[in-house]
């Protein structure tokens, strides 16, 4: 089933960048960066794996939902969970096994939780509420990730991520599409560039668009 854009009214508090168009991204464009998203025949954790057809839409509605319009911005986002998530075959951490910690882009529980809030309090119809998230953290983070590890919202947290938690200098370098500005994200999330991570935003931006 495809997702339903639910965030609405997050495109004007979310973000400065108005949302233009529906991005057309497909399953095909993402087998195009990434062959091993094909199938989750070999899976190692078959509940947790989709495949690049399963995936588009809500990565389709993420870039809607967040107002995420530059192609340069899109490809990172999507570089960086097919990373993240190891071809998408995880949506939580087992290596080395952090409690807590995932969504596709493999978020640490203090973030889950920041997202969790976020969603509570700007949007009425996306399935959490505040009394939601304060028992969840309550419980401890498994319970906090459980709440965002959903398949609309674990898409939508790099989007949520480089929208909330980067500067518009950040964006900007995205946006450019350039490996200084792709550097520049990866500091954001707290990481650095390798020769995986590299490969994967140079196929994206080698699409040159959806």
């Amino acid at each position: 089933m495809r997702p339903s854009i639910v965030l609405t009214a997050l495109l004007a508090t979310a973000s400065a960048i108005p949302h233009k168009r529906t991005t057309t991204i497909t399953a095909a464009d993402i087998l195009t960066i990434d062959p091993a998203t094909a199938s989750c025949a070999n899976a190692p954790i078959a509940s947790e794996c989709r495949t690049a057809a399963q995936a588009a839409p809500y990565i389709a509605v993420s870039f809607a939902n967040f107002g995420i319009t530059s192609f340069g911005e899109q490809a990172a986002l999507l570089a960086l969970m097919l990373y993240e998530s190891g071809d998408f075959k995880y949506a939580q951490n087992h290596f080395p096994g952090v409690p807590g910690q995932g969504t596709r882009n493999m978020q640490s529980p203090a973030y889950n939780l920041k997202y969790a809030e976020y969603l509570a309090t700007v949007c009425t119809n996306c399935g959490i509420t505040s009394a939601q998230v304060q028992q969840a953290s309550a419980e401890g983070p498994a319970a906090l990730l459980a709440l965002v590890n959903t398949e609309e919202w674990s898409f939508g947290s790099a989007a949520w991520y480089l929208v909330t938690q980067c500067g518009a200098s950040v964006r900007e370098g995205l946006a450019a599409g350039t490996q200084e500005g792709w550097e520049g994200y990866l500091q954001c999330v707290g990481t650095s560039g390798d020769e995986k991570r590299d490969q994967l935003w140079s196929a994206a931006m080698g699409l040159k668009q959806w």
